[in-house]
C-alpha cells in the first residue's frame, strides 16, 4: 500500500524527510504497541537485529530485547526441537 503525506515546508527541507517521517511512524507505532517489533522492522526494511540497533542508536530502550525475551525464545526453540520441527543442516 502506498500512502502520501504532506509535510510542512520546514520539515520538507530536511535531508531525507520521507525517511524521517517513516522512522518516526515506526518508532511511535512500536512504542505504543500499535506495531509489533516485526512490523516496525519491516516498515523500515530492517532485520530484527538491525531494528534493535536502530532503536539503541536512538536511545530507545523501552521495548528492548531482554532476558525474559531470550528465555521465551529458548523455550520455543526447545519445543520446536522436541517436535522435530527444526531442520538439521
Amino acid at each position: 500500500m502506498k500512502i502520501t503525506v504532506e509535510l510542512p515546508d520546514d520539515v520538507a527541507k530536511h535531508q531525507d524527510p520521507g525517511r524521517e517521517a517513516l522512522e518516526a511512524l515506526a518508532i511511535e507505532g512500536y512504542r505504543s504497541g500499535a506495531l509489533t517489533h516485526y512490523q516496525a522492522s519491516q516498515l523500515l526494511g530492517l532485520s530484527r537485529f538491525e531494528f534493535d540497533r536502530f532503536l539503541k542508536d536512538r536511545n530507545i530502550y523501552d521495548h528492548a530485547y531482554d532476558v525474559a525475551d531470550l528465555e521465551r525464545d529458548m523455550e520455543t526453540h526447545r519445543k520446536l526441537e522436541a517436535k522435530g520441527a527444526l531442520g538439521r543442516s
